[in-house]
């Protein structure tokens, strides 16, 4: 087709995942119209050592897509004691699997 009319039809791409990731369980909730509402997150530090964190605020929540993964990234401020910590919670849809993006 001349212009290339209907040769780009794929769904936008933000490319690839910044920062450092750690790889992390997830607690949830489920709204009944489909919304996730993260409640709480257990990740791995530095000594091996599992800790939770319950005090999560959510301030926006976006859908993308890295490598052409589906995927929903949370901007949060994470409490970790008296430390204020801003990340990006990522959800990828295809594989069902959290990941903590620091910045």
């Amino acid at each position: 087709m001349a212009f290339g009319i209907g040769t780009n039809t794929q769904a936008a791409d933000a490319g690839v995942v910044r920062g450092r990731q750690k790889d992390i369980a997830c607690q949830c909730w489920f709204t009944s119209t489909g919304e996730i509402m993260p409640l709480m997150l257990k990740v791995k530090d530095e000594d091996g050592e599992i800790r939770a964190i319950k005090e999560i605020t959510v301030h926006s929540k976006e859908l993308k897509r890295y490598a052409g993964n589906p995927s929903i990234e949370f901007d949060c401020t994470l409490w970790i004691g008296e430390q204020r910590m801003r990340a990006r919670l990522i959800y990828y849809l295809t594989q069902s699997r959290w990941v903590l993006n620091f910045r």
